[in-house]
């Protein structure tokens, strides 16, 4: 190891110790009346998160283990989730790179507009999802701006597994942008400063310095947007075309049942999707910590 590598280390290492204000823990009670707070946010959580999710779990677990297996391993359920998922995995690596390059370019350069980029990211929060299907599906339709040239190279996007993968993107692209910025505008600049007067090029200081501190917020962003694709709903029916086996999400499915009065199934299938989601977010809140334990140690 050169001794340049060794320096950009001991820059790295100081900068992941100044991530702590970032990411550690507070050390005063801002708020205070914490019995106050804590059973107000006990109540909300019980009456607006866990109750309709232990409904739905208690209504899908009314078909027994057989039927309940019977129903969400059926073909066309299979089918839904390798669509789901797959879309959703193509979407979220997407809006990884594009989204963190969105959010760097905001935080750290200035440009006529900057403010309006900034304001469009949000545009998703506030657009509902199914004007946002409707406006894509008129965009990439075969005779849509998009769909049309798009077409003349052999590109078909609306009514496919491809239009899923834009609807989603586009609902869950302010989740890492978001959660990248604030920690892209904590980064001190005198850091990197540091490790380019040892000789560190800027692919060194990206790799070395920047990027260790940014790993638990992409993380965070990366896993509440593939959470959001897995759940989406308005924006992708509109452009997916809906067809079994090939175009058909898992949320779609599910409301299709409901539509049949198939409470039951609809809320197994339903489970499914929950399920993969929680497993997903433990996963990442562990990849955070041990993220966290090993670059912020010295």
């Amino acid at each position: 190891m050169t001794s340049l590598d060794v320096s950009v280390g001991e820059v790295g290492a100081g900068a992941r110790q100044r991530s702590r204000k970032i990411y550690g823990r507070g050390q005063g009670r801002v708020v205070p009346g914490f019995r106050l707070s804590l059973g107000v946010t006990l109540l909300y959580a019980a009456l607006i998160i866990c109750l309709p999710l232990a409904t739905l779990i208690v209504v899908g677990a009314r078909l027994g283990p057989a039927e309940y297996w019977a129903v969400v391993s059926s073909p066309r359920a299979l089918a839904s989730y390798r669509v789901t998922l797959g879309a959703a995995a193509l979407a979220t690596l997407f809006n990884t790179i594009y989204g963190f390059a969105l959010a760097w370019v905001l935080v750290r350069h200035e440009f006529p507009g900057r403010r309006v980029l900034d304001a469009v990211v949000d545009l998703p929060f506030a657009l509902p999802t199914a004007v946002a299907g409707i406006a894509l599906t008129a965009l990439f339709a075969r005779n849509g701006w998009f769909g049309e040239p798009l077409s003349l190279i052999g590109i078909k996007v609306a009514y496919t597994q491809l239009g899923i993968a834009l609807a989603m993107a586009f609902t869950s692209l302010p989740f890492i942008v978001r959660t990248l910025q604030p920690v892209m505008e904590e980064l001190d600049g005198e850091i990197e400063e540091a490790a380019r007067t040892l000789g560190a090029g800027n692919v060194t200081i990206f790799f070395r310095v920047v990027l260790p501190i940014l790993v638990p917020a992409l993380l965070a962003g990366v896993s509440l947007a593939f959470a959001r694709c897995l759940g989406e709903f308005g924006a992708v029916i509109f452009i997916a075309g809906n067809q079994p086996y090939q175009t058909e999400i898992t949320a779609l499915l599910a409301f299709i049942r409901i539509e049949e009065y198939e409470y039951s199934a609809a809320a197994a299938i339903a489970t499914v999707m929950l399920g993969t989601a929680f497993v997903l977010l433990v996963v990442t809140n562990a990849l955070q910590a041990y993220a966290r334990r090993h670059e912020l140690t010295p």
